[in-house]
């Protein structure tokens, strides 16, 4: 009697980076473009409200360096009415802590550990939903990866759980059960941390002077905020220097 075999799953042969022109997203379209080649490779950042353009053009430096397309979704309607410290409109401010040390402050208070200032309403959420259709759409006869950069440090003390693998786990199998499994979500940093991350793009040769991470967005880094302390740190990890804490702009 001839028995029925479950069918080959297809070879992913594109990819999509979330890029927001940071340390972890550069990477990952590093990681893309060595394994695709650069004609395959898209690179996707998101408008969401925020407060400052840096992070876009650094995106589109990165994604010139590359040589891969760069294309850019406008969602900032969906978080129009939020007030986190990211956003263009808002008042709150950006703390000047690492996360750890915004973790643990709470818990000297009392509190329990949660949202930063800079957790954006569902950010990943929403940008993989919209990536996952925008892929589709693009590609819609091949198997294409959606890389996203997240990392432990980003989901420690609930600090930001849409970086949790967790949430990873469940959003991964969402965008395959809801694209034929033709959309798969790459997260090749959700176990380790940042200098990880640093270590894994150096010996790949990622542009670092050209992304961009700090929260305030001025002409320079401001090197105390969370997101900038966690990549001076990550750079340290690695015995170097973070780039631009001694060039100072993009260059594109």
């Amino acid at each position: 009697m001839a028995t029925s075999s479950a069918p080959t799953p297809r070879t992913a042969t594109r990819a999509v980076v979330l890029s927001s022109g940071g340390v972890d997203s550069t990477t990952c379209l590093a990681l893309a473009v060595r394994r695709f080649g650069a004609v395959n490779v898209c690179a996707l950042s998101v408008a969401y409200g925020q407060r400052h353009s840096r992070e876009l053009e650094s995106a589109q430096a990165i994604a010139r360096h590359y040589g891969v397309e760069h294309h850019t979704l406008d969602l900032s309607r969906v978080l129009e009415r939020s007030q986190n410290a990211l956003m263009a409109g808002s008042k709150a401010q950006v703390r000047h802590a690492t996360y750890a040390d915004q973790a643990a402050q709470a818990a000297a208070e009392g509190r329990e550990a949660g949202p930063v200032s800079t957790y954006v309403p569902f950010r990943n959420g929403l940008m993989l939903s919209a990536a996952g259709a925008y892929a589709l759409s693009l590609f819609p006869h091949e198997v294409t990866l959606l890389y996203l950069g997240a990392h432990a440090d980003d989901a420690a003390g609930s600090a930001y759980p849409d970086c949790s693998p967790a949430f990873i786990q469940a959003m991964g199998s969402a965008l395959s059960l809801g694209t034929y499994d033709q959309v798969r979500l790459e997260a090749p940093f959700a176990q380790g941390n940042k200098a990880d991350i640093v270590r894994c793009g150096l010996g790949l040769g990622v542009p670092y002077h050209l992304t961009w991470s700090c929260y305030e967005g001025q002409e320079q880094p401001c090197g105390a905020c969370g997101t900038c302390l966690d990549r001076i740190a990550a750079f340290d990890a690695n015995g170097m220097t973070d780039p631009l804490m001694q060039a100072g702009d993009i260059e594109g």
